[in-house]
Parts: C-alpha cells; sequence; structure tokens
C-alpha cells in the first residue's frame, strides 16, 4: 500500500484536518452555487442563516433560488458528502482485513448486493416498510453479498488477499445477473427508475433521506475508530494480528458486517458509484502516513470532499443535463486504478 515517505507530525495532522475541514465548506458552498441557475455564495450562506435562525438576515433573494438552494441543492450536496465519507471509510477498513490495496465495497460485491436489494424492494415487494423498506432491503442485499464472497472464498480456499477480491468481482457479476433479471421481470413503466441505482445519482435527495446515512455513519464510524489499533494489527498479518490478542476471523467478519451496513445505506440513496473506496484510502495513506489512527478521519474528510466534487462535475459537464456520478466516478477511478497497478508493478507490490 502506497504510504508518504514521512507522515505529519501531530500537530501536522491537526492542520491537515482543519485545512481539510475548511476546504469541505468551500466545497459544500461551491456545490450548491454551481449549477443550470447559478446562486452567489452570499444567497447561499443567507438562506441557509434565514432557515436556522428564521429572522435573522434581511431577505433579498427570490423564492425560487431559495428553493434552489434549501430544497434541491444543499440536500443534494449533503448527501454526496455522506456518501463519499462512508464509502472511503469502508473502503479503508476493507483494504486493512483483506490485506488487499484494491479491495473495495464495488470490487468486494458489497455495493451489487445493495443495489439488487434495492431493486428488489422497488420493483417486486413494494413499500411494505415504508421510507426505511428500500434502505432496510439494500443492506440485507449487501449482506448477503458479503456473506456470499466469504462463502466462496472458504469453498475455493482462496484464502489469499488478492483471490478474495477475485472472489468479490465473481460475486459481483452473479448479483448483477440475478439483478437484470429482477429488472427484466419488472414492470416496464417503471423499470427506468432503477437507472438510478444502476450508475448511481444524487438527484433524489431530500432532507428527510439524510437521516438515514448521516445515523449510519454515526452509529458505524466510532466503531471502526476505536478499533484503529487492531486495524494496524490486521495489515501487518493474521499470525501477528493474533499474537496482540485480536481474534482475527471475528473482527473480519464484524469489519464485513459493519460495511456491509455502511454500503447497503448509501447505495439506497445514491445508487451504485464505484472506485470511491478504492481510491480515497489510498490518497489519505499518502498524505497522512499508514496509521490508521490517521487514515480513518483523513478518509471521511477526502471521500467527502471527492464525492462532492464528481457531483458538482456530473451536473455541469452536460448542463442541463444532469450525468449519473457513477459514470464520473468510474472514468476517474479507472485511470486511478490503472496508474495504481502500475505502481505497485514498478515497486515489486504483490
Amino acid at each position: 500500500m502506497q504510504k508518504s515517505s514521512s507522515p505529519p507530525s501531530s500537530w501536522g495532522f491537526g492542520l491537515m484536518l482543519m485545512t481539510g475541514g475548511l476546504v469541505l465548506i468551500i466545497s459544500v458552498v461551491v456545490a450548491v452555487s454551481v449549477g443550470a441557475i447559478s446562486v452567489p455564495a452570499s444567497t447561499v450562506f443567507g438562506v441557509v442563516a434565514n432557515k436556522l435562525l428564521p429572522g435573522a438576515v434581511e431577505i433579498d433573494w427570490s423564492r425560487g433560488r431559495e428553493a434552489i438552494v434549501w430544497d434541491i441543492r444543499l440536500p443534494r450536496t449533503l448527501l454526496a458528502g455522506f456518501v463519499g465519507a462512508g464509502l472511503a471509510i469502508v473502503g479503508a477498513a476493507l483494504q486493512s482485513v483483506t490485506r488487499n490495496p484494491l479491495a473495495d465495497p464495488h470490487l468486494l460485491g458489497i455495493s451489487s448486493g445493495g443495489a439488487a436489494g434495492a431493486i428488489l424492494a422497488l420493483l417486486h415487494t413494494g413499500l411494505f416498510l415504508g421510507l426505511l423498506t428500500v434502505p432496510l432491503m439494500a443492506f440485507a442485499g449487501a449482506l448477503v453479498a458479503t456473506l456470499i464472497v466469504l462463502g466462496v472464498t472458504h469453498f475455493a480456499s482462496a484464502t489469499s488477499a488478492d483471490r478474495l477480491v477475485l472472489a468479490g468481482v465473481a460475486v459481483s457479476f452473479i448479483i448483477m445477473s440475478l439483478a437484470n433479471i429482477m429488472i427484466f421481470m419488472g414492470d416496464p413503466r417503471a423499470t427506468h427508475t432503477v437507472v438510478f441505482w444502476m450508475l448511481g445519482g444524487l438527484g433524489l435527495a431530500q432532507w428527510n433521506h439524510l437521516l438515514f446515512p448521516l445515523g449510519i455513519l454515526v452509529l458505524s464510524v466510532p466503531y471502526l475508530l476505536a478499533k484503529a489499533a487492531d486495524l494496524n494489527a490486521m495489515t501487518i498479518g493474521d499470525e501477528t494480528a493474533s499474537t496482540l490478542g485480536i481474534p482475527v476471523a471475528r473482527f473480519r467478519l464484524v469489519v464485513f458486517v459493519v460495511g456491509a451496513l455502511i454500503t447497503g445505506v448509501m447505495v439506497a440513496f445514491s445508487g451504485i458509484i464505484g472506485f470511491v473506496g478504492l481510491m480515497i484510502p489510498h490518497i489519505a495513506r499518502f498524505l497522512v502516513g499508514g496509521s490508521y489512527r490517521r487514515v480513518l478521519p483523513a478518509s471521511l474528510l477526502l471521500g467527502a470532499i471527492f464525492l462532492i466534487w464528481a457531483d458538482i462535475l456530473a451536473r455541469t459537464l452536460m448542463s442541463p443535463e444532469d450525468m449519473p456520478i457513477g459514470i464520473v466516478t468510474g472514468l476517474i477511478g479507472g485511470v486511478f486504478f490503472i496508474f495504481l497497478l502500475r505502481s505497485r508493478a514498478g515497486s515489486g507490490g504483490r
């Protein structure tokens, strides 16, 4: 895995986090400002301030611009940040427990399982649990995909990290084939809605949807941060981790389940967005070193910033058309993947 040659000091790391937080705020403002109809940053701040503290500022904008900022772009931008942060930290954790720098939720089939669960709910079972139906079905699909990958690796004795990724790719193809069958058998008038989950998109973001991705991050991220030392040990090897008292098999399973939970909820509201969990942890390690006490928070920040800017590109490259964000991340991630393979080959990586 690529690491920085000279990790920053504690003071330097804190400064980097503060800088990243500032960049994140600026990114949110830019994302809300740009689009088919541009909105000045002053109006963005004014609308938000007026919504949070009614009467705090003088209203000098139209109702149309207020709706664009508050009802459309701000929830979409926040969802992009939540999804990017979630996928990035899951990718970092998976790369640790699999000891494979190419692991991420997309390559291991977790995203495909989540999308299949969402498609099943949308086209066949209906929203029998109300708004919770799609995220719960997406999580169930992601969890089933995770268990299948683990089962395949056990069945095929694919214990090496590289073979685990290959098993995940194979399971991903199988699950997406099943998802395509569900689409084929579904109501033709409704199948156009599943394109959102197949290509990835944030255009359906609403304020009442943000509770779910935010809630799962609040519940899951502290656990991963608390286990940073264990994740560090897992990168060295199972034997070393065992000697340190870590129940390797159980810990790996728990991380997979937590990853499936986060990924399933994110996929339920964003569709399949690939390569975020692959790219961002590598960039984080390059900037802050290999310790997961730093990689995890850095991945959260960088993932949020990256997906917000990817969404800006998706909304502006073909404006006024809204390009699926999965296309943007796929193009960027594919190029990154190629250069990552090249750098590993040049450094004699396994």
